[in-house]
């Protein structure tokens, strides 16, 4: 397993290096949240490019290093152009991250992601109840839990996803992310426990779906699914507190925490508490 030293060198270097580089991590994303993921892939650093037509997302897996699909506001072209998109970024061996929003409600969201399965998601970012349901959608052993989905909303605990968590990751040899009042990062060897964040989090829209993005952009940098999932979770615990500490309601919230993203150095990053267990 990795040391805890070594694991936030990782953080630090992916952070230094989309602050200098740039990257663009283009995303096909919840209609609800494009805005709100775009600014924060910029404030974190990044670029972001939002397309929802499968040439484009095609094209998109060709120009960017990593790529972002969140399957939230799904709209019937989505049943082409996810496939497309994902088939090109595993013939590509391009980094990408899922957020597998609301999984098991409807036909068509289910179908695209029990076909993600083959495509092996760099990274997986989810609520608990989200990460539960996916790895029962794919079958894994070892997986535990049962899920009980409600839309968007989790209505379990990040500790009951953590037997899921792992499977998958062992699985697609990525990362999984769980968001939660204490967030879960796992590569299926080691399990950190990133702590911070702020109340107002679960009272704005698209916090989860931005940190999808997020995700995307440290994963075109980061040398490890899990250092790239880490920072940007830590990033995310880092300015959710700290705006919490300037602000009183979620509104002015949301702007502190943009403004927080982009203040937060790669040392801040690294250096934002976690706890580092076995698997």
């Amino acid at each position: 397993m990795i040391e805890k030293a070594e694991l936030q060198d990782l953080v630090r270097d992916a952070a230094a290096c989309v602050r200098a580089t740039n990257p663009m991590a283009p995303s096909i994303t919840n209609t609800v949240t494009i805005n709100f993921v775009a600014n924060a892939q910029i404030a974190v650093g990044g670029s972001a490019a939002m397309v929802y037509l499968p040439d484009e997302g095609e094209a998109m897996a060709a120009a960017g290093p990593a790529m972002y699909i969140n399957v939230g506001t799904l709209l019937p072209i989505y049943e082409e152009t996810l496939p497309r998109t994902a088939a090109r970024l595993a013939e590509l061996g391009k980094p990408w991250v899922l957020d597998p929003v609301a999984v098991g409600i409807g036909e068509m969201r289910t179908k695209l992601l029990a076909g993600f399965k083959e495509q092996k998601p760099t990274i997986i970012r989810g609520n608990a109840s989200e990460v539960i349901a996916l790895a029962d959608l794919w079958g894994l052993e070892g997986a535990g839990g049962e899920s009980t989905v409600r839309g968007v909303d989790s209505t379990q605990g990040v500790d009951e996803a953590r037997a899921a968590a792992v499977a998958i990751a062992r699985y697609t040899g990525g990362a999984v992310a769980v968001s939660g009042e204490v967030d879960l990062v796992t590569d299926g060897e080691a399990v950190a426990l990133s702590h911070g964040g702020s109340q107002f989090m679960t009272q704005i829209t698209g916090s989860g779906c931005s940190l999808g993005g997020v995700c995307a952009v440290y994963a075109a940098c980061a040398k490890t699914p899990l250092a790239a999932a880490l920072a940007a979770v830590n990033v995310y615990n880092l300015a959710g507190a700290r705006a919490e500490a300037k602000v009183k309601a979620p509104g002015s919230f949301q702007v502190a925490f943009l403004d927080e993203l982009y203040l937060a150095t790669p040392e801040d990053i690294a250096a934002n508490p976690f706890d580092l267990e076995e698997a």
